[in-house]
């Protein structure tokens, strides 16, 4: 999948189902036609996997980003403000989105050519591409953490999305829990709720870090781009570095090295590690209810208290 599916659930792997009813391509196209009628012998594609948006993809060359409800239209107008104060200080590429007003308000982007990178495809990378990655994304989790936190707030960044409370993460996963797992999933709330306030504080972060953000080659080897920005905003430092875990541990470590070679922040890679497992337990909470998701979030999170890839 392409630039352009973009805005999955915070964080967390691509799940089948929950988001909102999707418009027809030939819709989309219409509304397209009407501000861009240059567009009338051009090829589109429906791209359905965003939560918050539908997008259209032109020619290989333009995206198009729709949002389906009134929350992501929000969103969508705050991401394009962010990136405008993001864009002239990272290295890293980033989308430049356009908003047009509509009705229906839509946005409108060049596209960054790459496809998404998951832990196999990760796995399968030679040291030096891993390096290289690793170096890209410590340059720009860098670069953006040295961003003033006042053009920030300007822009329109606040606090990140919290994480559910501990006791609210222990109760709903406790019935989908098997019995090895229900003890694990203890000492990790516990050493979260014990855990002391970041030694480096806040920082305006992406704090969405992962493959399904990417705009990775495959070919050479190396990431064009990263997209996705309406999730980031203010939060502790660590967390920024919890999400390159949904594709490698070895991606993580490699990072946190060029980040601290870069910056001169001495990172705690344990308390990367239980943030982690949080997280998973906290995804796991948000969709133990549903019996569509459930089954693979309880997979992610045996798979990481086994130690197992990622």
């Amino acid at each position: 999948m392409r630039e352009g599916g973009a805005d999955r659930p915070a964080s967390g792997p691509p799940l089948a189902g929950g988001a909102a009813p999707c418009p027809t391509l030939e819709a989309l196209r219409s509304v397209i036609l009407g501000a861009f009628p240059e567009l009338a012998f051009s090829s589109f594609a429906l791209l359905t996997e965003g939560w918050d948006c539908v997008a259209v993809d032109v020619d290989d060359r333009l995206i198009f980003r729709f949002p389906r409800h009134q929350a992501a239209e929000r969103r969508l107008a705050k991401e394009a403000g962010l990136l405008a104060a993001i864009r002239p200080a990272v290295t890293m590429r980033v989308p430049e989105p356009i908003l047009h007003p509509g009705p229906p308000l839509f946005a409108r982007h060049a596209k960054i050519a790459g496809e998404h990178l998951l832990g196999a495809q990760y796995q399968a990378l030679p040291a030096a591409s891993r390096q290289r990655l690793a170096a890209d994304m410590a340059l720009f989790f860098a670069e953006l953490h040295a961003l003033d936190a006042r053009v920030m707030e300007r822009a329109g960044a606040g606090p990140v999305t919290p994480w559910l409370p501990p006791e609210a993460i222990l109760r709903r996963v406790w019935p989908v829990l098997p019995p090895r797992l229900r003890s694990y999933a203890e000492r990790t709330i516990t050493a979260w709720q014990d855990l002391p306030p970041d030694p480096h504080g806040t920082t305006y972060g992406f704090f969405d870090g992962h493959g399904w953000n990417m705009a990775f080659d495959h070919t050479a080897g190396r990431l064009n781009g990263l997209y996705d920005f309406g999730g980031s905003g203010f939060g502790p430092l660590h967390r920024e570095f919890v999400y390159p875990n949904w594709i490698a541990r070895d991606l993580t470590a490699r990072i946190v090295a060029e980040y601290e070679a870069l910056t001169g922040r001495a990172l705690d890679g344990a308390r990367i590690a239980l943030l982690s497992g949080v997280l998973r337990l906290s995804e796991l909470a948000d969709h133990a209810g549903d019996a569509a998701r459930a089954p693979a979030m309880l997979r992610i999170v045996a798979d990481w208290a086994g130690g197992r890839p990622p």
